[in-house]
């Protein structure tokens, strides 16, 4: 083990009820977070992406904190023009830095 920091691949857990709602989703919906998942384990830093940052993403994604208070509390990542989004908390730990998804929704 390092006591740097790892960086990519982050892990990813998530709640039972974000998984529930994210399966019970259509095939479309499913593959579109499955494509923002793979944006966020890949990133060096996921709880850092912003305006600056974001540039990266497909057009239809883009994060922000979910609440402007609170900078350095939840993110949400949208997806599919707005129709969707993750909200997902980053553990930048040095041993196992991970991601968990808190809530899934998909209009």
């Amino acid at each position: 083990m390092t006591d740097a920091f790892m960086g990519p691949p982050w892990q990813m857990d998530w709640r039972l009820d974000a998984l529930a709602r994210r399966d019970a989703l259509p095939e479309c919906a499913r593959k579109m977070i499955d494509e923002a998942r793979a944006e966020l384990v890949t990133e060096k830093d996921p709880h850092f992406r912003g305006i600056d940052t974001d540039a990266d993403l497909p057009p239809t994604m883009y994060v922000e904190s979910v609440r402007s208070t609170d900078p350095n509390g939840p993110r949400i990542l949208y997806f599919d023009n707005h129709r969707g989004w993750v909200v997902y908390t980053s553990v930048p730990r040095a041993e196992d830095p991970q991601i968990t998804v808190v809530e899934v929704f998909w209009q």
